[in-house]
């Protein structure tokens, strides 16, 4: 829920059911990146990798405080190689999915390179599922000449983008204890978009007349739910969007896990989300990463990147993986939304056979009504301009469904 940087849209991916696009200087192509990381390169300090990452032995201890008290952990950390990002970014995004028990956490750390050398490490995440142990945090007050955190995203100093970078997972659990916090996936997604007002609309991709069978579930029917992780209805888009995406999957928290929901809640798996997506510093559960993360727990692949185009949106949807999107705009501005907002997430499910959004919009009255279809430009326009997310997207799927080729000639976003 709120508004981000900028980013921008089309490619001209000629299909047969659309025209070619004009040609386009190439700085209106925003630069995006994703890279997946290996653990099988850098430094290991007390982690093992084979199938992820894994906490082998102690490398140290530590002491940490927050609301819920002083603890001492033991640890093992391991840090990535450097990796050079292709271009100037002004943004850098890290997700992961992780096997974190009581009595572990992970936090995820970056530092980039600029003209001045290597920057310190920020924190971008404390990450635990379970609760009790440390608070599920961003790290809010890092800022420097270099660069700052905005909740879940680094963002360079004007005048010192980012050519490289560091990623750094340190695993925590309590002194002795034969937990063994693992992580299966991580990876880092950099970008530099350029400012823009308006987004021209994309070619097709291939995926018009598609509709993938995602589960409909409405944030509103939750308002006034669970006040301390911030109440439902609006507050609770991206926990509902990642539940229906989980639903598509058939991998929905179960009975057990949901058992101290209200028996009354007509969906109580949305309610679970928002508890276990639930920023403590941000005091929302908009932060990206954890929903992917959140997802991650129940045995799925998820990240964030940016996506350039609906051209590229239709490549998922294609092969059968619904994309949640992160927007913003004003009542008006998305013709058949009904409502105007600083940000907000939906599904993606499919593209009519002329082209537009099929879209399961949770800010919908119930969940009959969360499916709606909206224009291709207004929706392309509303989610690539400078005034949004810059085509931030979630794709989650299970690690045995492939996903398919990335854009041919441009750094890969997946």
């Amino acid at each position: 829920m709120r508004v981000l940087t900028v980013f921008l849209s089309t490619l001209a991916l000629v299909t047969t059911v659309a025209a070619p696009a004009r040609a386009r200087p190439a700085a209106t192509i925003p630069g995006v990146v994703f890279h997946r990381a290996d653990f099988a390169t850098g430094a290991g300090e007390g982690t093992t990798a084979g199938d992820g990452l894994a906490f082998r032995e102690a490398a140290g201890t530590v002491t940490h405080t927050d609301a819920l008290g002083t603890k001492t952990w033991e640890y093992a950390r391991w840090t990535g190689p450097e990796r050079a990002i292709g271009f100037a970014a002004t943004e850098l995004i890290a997700s992961w999915t992780a096997d974190v028990p009581q009595g572990s956490w992970l936090q995820v750390e970056a530092r980039v390179r600029n003209t001045e050398g290597l920057t310190r490490w920020y924190a971008l995440g404390r990450w635990s599922y379970a609760e009790g142990d440390v608070l599920r945090t961003s790290v809010p007050g890092q800022g420097d000449a270099d660069a700052k955190v905005a909740v879940d995203t680094l963002v360079a100093a004007a005048g010192r983008p980012m050519s490289g970078y560091q990623l750094r997972l340190t695993l925590y659990r309590l002194p002795g204890s034969g937990v063994t916090p693992h992580v299966r996936t991580s990876g880092v997604m950099s970008s530099n978009v350029p400012g823009r007002k308006t987004v021209p609309v994309s070619p097709g991709g291939g995926a018009w007349g598609k509709e993938l069978a995602v589960p409909r579930r409405s944030q509103n029917t939750h308002q006034g739910h669970y006040p301390e992780w911030n109440g439902g209805g609006e507050a609770w888009c991206s926990p509902t969007s990642t539940t229906m995406v989980m639903g598509y999957w058939d991998v929905w928290p179960s009975e057990r896990d949901t058992a101290w929901v209200d028996p009354a809640d007509p969906d109580p798996e949305v309610d679970h989300a928002a508890r276990h997506t639930y920023d403590h510093a941000y005091a929302g559960t908009g932060n990206w990463p954890f929903n992917t993360a959140y997802a991650g727990r129940y045995g799925l692949d998820g990240f964030v990147t940016r996506l350039r185009s609906l051209t590229e949106l239709e490549l998922l949807i294609k092969a059968g993986v619904p994309v949640i999107t992160s927007q913003s705009f004003k009542k008006g501005e998305l013709p058949g939304a009904g409502y105007g907002t600083d940000g907000h997430l939906m599904v993606v499910v499919g593209f009519t056979a002329s082209g537009d959004v099929i879209a399961n919009d949770p800010a919908s009255p119930n969940n009959e009504a969360v499916r709606r279809v909206y224009p291709r430009a207004a929706f392309e326009n509303v989610w690539l301009r400078g005034s949004s997310s810059g085509g931030v997207a979630y794709v989650i799927h299970p690690p045995g469904r492939p996903l398919p080729a990335t854009t041919p000639g441009l750094p890969a976003n997946w």
